[in-house]
This record gives structure tokens, C-alpha cells and sequence, in this order.
């Protein structure tokens, strides 16, 4: 079943979501972040049909988030690799990860946790931060029509923002 596309709206949430918001393409983000290059690696971790993968990483390749170069061994195999888009999703996909840990959890818990290569700490999901590094309260993030001069209310709570 063919979804509607969201290319010709505005909204970037919209025209990202023709991009990776099939459930199936963040998956396959998810396991390319974690090393997976080859098609047969996808198919044994996601469990997911050879014609459902193979059209998922084509959308992936046309929507520049992987790039498909020939394989680091020599074989004939090609590999799929995260283009500099498809690395800067890191944040969102460790967002939903965190999200889902708390609140979608298996009840055997997480699979994973994500820490800090360098110094071992755990890390967490990116929040707006202002300039000097403090993160930001929910009810400080207000959201306007781009080019407009006047903010509207604050969709989050229902007041005008300060």
C-alpha cells in the first residue's frame, strides 16, 4: 500500500518523514549505526522480508540518508553505508531509543545502552540547549511560522510565549 507523500508540504517534519518514517527504515538506520553494512545483515537482524528490505534501502539510498559502495572485502557483495545525513539522525534515533526505555520498555528491559566511547558515560537523549550549555525547560521551546516576526501562542501549553 502506497502512503501518501508529505514532499510538497513545508513542514520539515513532514518532508523527514517521507524520508524515514517507515518504522522499517529506522530500524534499518538503528542496525547501520550499530555496524551493519550488508544486506544480509539487515535481513537477519530486522527479520525482514527480502522485497520489503530491498525497497526500504533503495528509499534510503534515493533519500541520501545510505550510500551503496562496493564491499570493504573485494567480494561482489555491495554494502550500505550512513551518508553524513543518515549519521546526523543519531540524536533522534537515541531519543526514541531513550523514550521507548522508559516508557515502551520490554518487560526484560532494553536491549541496549549508548555511553560515551571515550569517557564511559551514559548518554543522554539531545534537549535544547541555550547558548552557555543550560538545558532548556519544555515550556522555554516555542515554535513560529519561519520568516514571521510575532510568535503565536506556545502550541505546548496553550499560552502566548514570553
Amino acid at each position: 500500500m502506497k502512503t501518501k507523500s508529505f514532499s510538497d508540504m513545508q513542514c520539515s517534519i513532514a518532508r523527514t518523514l517521507d524520508l524515514v518514517g517507515s518504522w522499517w527504515s529506522l530500524l534499518i538506520i538503528r542496525d547501520a549505526m550499530l555496524g551493519a553494512t550488508r544486506f544480509k545483515h539487515f535481513q537477519k537482524s530486522l527479520g525482514i522480508a527480502k522485497n520489503t528490505l530491498t525497497v526500504r534501502l533503495n528509499q534510503l539510498v534515493d533519500g541520501g540518508i545510505l550510500t551503496k559502495v562496493a564491499a570493504s572485502d573485494g567480494s561482489a557483495y555491495d554494502e550500505y553505508q550512513l551518508t553524513e545525513q543518515g549519521r546526523e539522525l543519531a540524536p533522534i534515533i537515541l531519543s526514541l531509543a531513550q523514550w521507548g526505555d522508559k516508557w515502551a520498555a520490554h518487560p526484560n528491559g532494553p536491549t541496549f545502552e549508548y555511553f560515551d566511547r571515550q569517557t564511559g558515560d551514559d548518554l543522554t537523549a539531545i534537549w535544547p540547549r541555550r547558548a552557555g550549555g543550560e538545558a532548556m525547560a519544555l515550556a522555554d521551546v516555542g515554535v513560529k511560522a519561519a520568516g514571521t516576526p510575532t510568535p503565536p501562542p506556545n502550541f505546548l501549553e496553550g499560552k502566548p510565549n514570553s
